[in-house]
């Protein structure tokens, strides 16, 4: 819009009309979250016990050397796979599309859905890089997040911005 930008509009979103819709999907994120800690936890009980291990070292060795650690490994692995493609299918253009359009939060997730449906090797391959990205930034301490954060979002609005008027099928627009 040729506006020159200052950090009072980062908090704009606050003031969204689509406030109610934003936190309705992170709420849905939220529980997505808790039940993949839970399938963790359960997974790790199942094979493990419910006595958890008394050092990183401990749990290391345990993962590394004992026969269910790799079963650990493989099976957490793919659910965790699983549920990391769920969230992506949901939000890959969710927040965009909210901040962009009178849309409500079950119109978002089925435009992301469509997204992913119409456009599955591009969202796939984001979706890998977002996860290594935020895996490298974590790593280092986590500092790396407060510059891979802000890339990632500018990245994921043009994706948006690409990806929405090109589909026909949504309802709502």
């Amino acid at each position: 819009m040729g506006l020159e930008p200052n950090w009072r509009d980062a908090f704009g979103v606050l003031k969204s009309p689509a406030m109610g819709s934003i936190l309705a999907v992170g709420i849905m994120l939220l529980v997505m979250f808790t039940l993949w800690l839970t399938s963790a936890q359960a997974l790790y009980e199942s094979l493990f016990g419910a006595t958890p291990p008394r050092t990183l070292t401990d749990l290391i060795a345990q993962v590394t050397t004992d026969p269910n650690g790799r079963v650990l490994l493989a099976v957490g692995t793919g659910v965790g796979a699983l549920f990391a493609l769920a969230v992506l299918c949901m939000t890959v253009i969710a927040f965009p599309l909210l901040l962009d359009r009178d849309v409500g939060a079950y119109v978002a997730i089925e435009t992301s859905f469509r997204a992913v449906l119409y456009n599955r090797v591009p969202l796939l391959a984001w979706g890998l890089i977002v996860g290594a990205g935020v895996f490298i930034g974590s790593a280092m301490l986590f500092v790396g997040l407060a510059v891979i954060l802000p890339i990632f979002g500018h990245a994921t609005w043009h994706l948006y911005r690409k990806l929405v008027p090109e589909m026909s099928v949504m309802r709502g627009m």
